[in-house]
């Protein structure tokens, strides 16, 4: 199921890594039917703690302009553990924001270029601040969206610091 990558055909994400010269590997999961991410995992014969979604949620943040109070929305992205949940809580807290909240699927597509279940946190329109949950630091490597639904790249945290600008943080 992994592909060299100079054979698979390239997605933003994997152009990324690329130009980074980041190594990595490709996972090709699309003819299993696999749809969650613990189903991804168990398709690709990886544990799923190693087996990371990507998440984006927003804020509101009080921004003063000319002595006036005004709230705008910051976005951020978050990377968790396939088979947990995001601790919005935790969340909020590793970001400095009161709050925290899911962004809706619709809003998923205009906002990152990516759909929902293809979602990676390399190579959105813009990017946001991302956070991976600090079990990530721990593994020799971590699996992610390609970019696009049935696809997987595998990578370690230190490979993937030199083409994404994250910090790691207890979200879980």
């Amino acid at each position: 199921m992994s592909k060299d990558n100079k054979k698979a055909k390239k997605t933003n994400a994997m152009r990324i890594l690329d130009q980074h010269g980041v190594s990595y590997l490709t996972h090709d999961y699309e003819s299993t039917g696999a749809i969650s991410g613990v189903e991804v995992a168990a398709a690709l014969g990886q544990d799923p703690s190693m087996t990371f979604k990507t998440l984006v949620a927003e804020g509101a943040s009080k921004e003063s302009k000319d002595g006036g109070a005004e709230r705008t929305r910051e976005h951020y992205v978050f990377v968790v553990p396939v088979a947990a949940e995001l601790d919005l809580k935790k969340a909020a807290a590793a970001v400095g924001e009161k709050n925290i909240a899911m962004i809706r699927q619709k809003e998923l597509l205009p906002l990152t270029g990516y759909v929902h279940g293809g979602c990676s946190p390399l190579g959105m329109k813009k990017q946001f601040r991302t956070v991976i949950d600090s079990s990530a630091a721990e593994k020799e490597t971590i699996m992610f969206s390609a970019g696009k639904i049935g696809l997987q790249i595998e990578t370690a945290p230190a490979e993937l610091a030199k083409a994404l600008d994250f910090e790691f943080a207890e979200i879980v």
